[in-house]
C-alpha cells in the first residue's frame, strides 16, 4: 500500500534513461518528494515496444521496478513503442499526472544529453507551463575522454566482487554487481587490461586499474549493499 501523502498540490516526475545514472536520480527524487512530502513519479521513454527490448534494457527497467517498490515511488511509467518525440511524451505524462516539478539528467551516456545544451529545455519548457525543471548534473570523467592513443573506445562493464574478496570485471548483468560504469580497454593487450570508471553509492566519481579482469589496488570505498 502507497504512503498518503501530505500535499497533492506539487507532485515531481523523475525522467530516466538506460546508463548508470538512473538509480541516481530517482533516488534524488526520492529524497525532494520525502522533503516535500508529495507524490512521486518515474518516467522512461523508448520507440521500441517492450517485447523488442534487448536484455540490457530489460535489466534496467527491473532494477528500476524494485528501486521503486522500495522507496516507495507511487508509480514507474514506462513509455514503450513511442513514435513521438520525448518532450510530447513528457508533456503527456506531466499533465496526465499534475505535474510541478521535474528532474533530468546531465549524462553523457545517454539520449538525455542534449537538455544541458539548452534548446531541450526551452522546448520542454515550451511545451508546459508552471513546471519547475530541476537538470542534475552528472560527472562528465564517466564519458569516453581518455587518451585515445592508449585506450580503446570505452564499454559498459561491472564490478563484482568474488569469494577472495577480489573485485572482478564482468560484462554481463547480474544481482552480484556491485558497481556499473565505463572500462577503457588498453591498446594492444589480449586480456582485460585498462581503467574502469564509475559512480559509487555516494555519488562520487572513482576510477580502478584492472589487470586480468581483477581491480588491481585497494577500493577507496566499499560498496553499500543493503
Amino acid at each position: 500500500m502507497r504512503k498518503i501523502r501530505g500535499r497533492m498540490d506539487e507532485s515531481i516526475l523523475v525522467c530516466v534513461y538506460y546508463g548508470p545514472n538512473g538509480e541516481r536520480l530517482i533516488r534524488r527524487g526520492q529524497k525532494l518528494a520525502n522533503i516535500m512530502d508529495c507524490p512521486l513519479y518515474v518516467l522512461t521513454v523508448d520507440p521500441l515496444p517492450y517485447d523488442e527490448f534487448d536484455e540490457e534494457k530489460s535489466g534496467y527497467i527491473e532494477r528500476w521496478k524494485e528501486l521503486c517498490d522500495e522507496l516507495d515511488v507511487d508509480e514507474l511509467i514506462v513509455r514503450d513503442n513511442e513514435k513521438r518525440s520525448s518532450v510530447r511524451a513528457i508533456a503527456e505524462v506531466a499533465h496526465n499526472f499534475n505535474i510541478t516539478q521535474i528532474i533530468i539528467g546531465q549524462s553523457p551516456q545517454n539520449r538525455w544529453e542534449e537538455i544541458t545544451k539548452g534548446s531541450f529545455v526551452n522546448v520542454l519548457l515550451r511545451a508546459m507551463t508552471f513546471i519547475d525543471i530541476h537538470i542534475v548534473s552528472i560527472d562528465r570523467t564517466l564519458k569516453s575522454n581518455t587518451d585515445d592513443t592508449t585506450f580503446e573506445k570505452g564499454i559498459r562493464g561491472f564490478l563484482q566482487k568474488d569469494k577472495e574478496d577480489f573485485y572482478r570485471l564482468s560484462f554481463t548483468r547480474s544481482k552480484q554487481n556491485l558497481y556499473e560504469g565505463i572500462f577503457y580497454k588498453e591498446i594492444g593487450t589480449d586480456f582485460n587490461n585498462g581503467v574502469f570508471k564509475f559512480v559509487n553509492n555516494n555519488g562520487k566519481t572513482c576510477q580502478v586499474h584492472i589487470t586480468d579482469d581483477i581491480v588491481t589496488g585497494k577500493m577507496k570505498e566499499p560498496p553499500n549493499v543493503k
